[in-house]
């Protein structure tokens, strides 16, 4: 008798460590399901074991709405400018939307309240049928008066136009020289773009000499037209007085029908090595570095594609 309740105690131990390896088990599978199964023995009226098995559901799981990324506004503070204030004054550690009516353009300030970066995924033109633009093509009668500009040869120089969409508050002005912005490299940039009908993808560097002034360097673009990638990197000078001490300039060469370069004027030629960019249009930086002299005449082949302001018959004089 002894014996065989030994052996039934053993098999009643078995039995519960099999219950409850099955029920670890168990709770690691259905951990992975929506719901599990709960089993439960009970005896009925007459003594005999039931099973029965229920259903239960597993706790709802707190959902959390994504965040928005805000990567880009990480280390600055959002707020809000008047695009016609004209006060100058830049806070430090800021971004503001510098595009006019739902434009989304970023212009960023370092601690030092240097405007020193603008973005925008799509640069989109003013339009000026739509939108209350003045007789001269602004939308404000005037720009912000950031230190620096009251000196003669500096323009209130806009980082992204007027004619591209953007205000005239102090995120989106700089001092920058009059040649440069009237007729440089700045101009052609903007006229590029404009003739593209817009740009993707656009980023301004704003390079500073020191941390004390408003007045910039140096200026690097990015930006895409119609597939292509386009960087645009020069100085913050008279681009005339570089060429004049580089020998770039001069009056027009004797013997050449009129050519001031040292290539032939006279004969069409490839532009895909001058044109570097691939927009169909020449600036004057693409032809200085094709190894033209400035300034491009009338009569030079290269002339129909480059952009003569003034109307002169001549580019880069």
């Amino acid at each position: 008798m002894k014996k065989k309740m030994s052996y039934l105690v053993l098999l009643l131990i078995i039995i519960f460590m099999a219950g409850c390896t099955n029920a670890e088990d168990a709770t690691v599978t259905d951990a992975e399901s929506d719901s599990q199964e709960v089993s439960k023995v009970e005896r009925n009226k007459n003594g005999e074991e039931e099973t029965n098995t229920t259903v239960a559901e597993k706790p709802a799981v707190e959902e959390t709405t994504p965040q928005p990324n805000n990567e880009l506004f990480a280390e600055s503070e959002l707020i809000e400018v008047d695009g016609g204030d004209l006060s100058g004054y830049r806070q430090a550690n800021v971004v503001v939307d510098i595009g006019y009516g739902d434009r989304e353009y970023w212009a960023f300030t370092n601690e030092f309240g240097q405007l020193v970066c603008v973005i925008a995924d799509e640069i989109i033109l003013q339009d000026d049928k739509n939108e209350p633009v003045t007789s001269s093509g602004r939308y404000y009668s005037d720009e912000a008066k950031v230190p620096g500009v009251e000196r003669a040869d500096l323009d209130e120089g806009h980082i992204i136009a007027d004619s591209l969409g953007g205000v005239s508050n102090a995120y989106n002005i700089t001092p920058q020289e009059s040649t440069l912005n009237r007729h440089g490299d700045q101009a052609y940039m903007e006229d590029a773009i404009r003739k593209a009908g817009g740009a993707t993808n656009f980023e301004a560097i704003i390079t500073y000499p020191n941390t004390e002034t408003q007045i910039p360097s140096s200026y690097k673009y990015s930006y895409t037209l119609k597939g292509n990638k386009i960087v645009d990197e020069f100085d913050n000078t008279n681009p005339d007085k570089v060429n004049e001490s580089l020998g770039l300039t001069g009056s027009k060469s004797s013997g050449s029908n009129g050519s001031n370069s040292n290539i032939d004027s006279g004969k069409s030629g490839d532009l895909s090595g001058i044109d570097t960019n691939g927009n169909g249009q020449v600036t004057i930086k693409e032809a200085k570095d094709a190894g033209y002299k400035m300034p491009i005449t009338r009569d030079h082949w290269l002339y129909q594609y480059m952009d003569d302001r003034d109307g002169d018959g001549m580019v880069g004089e």
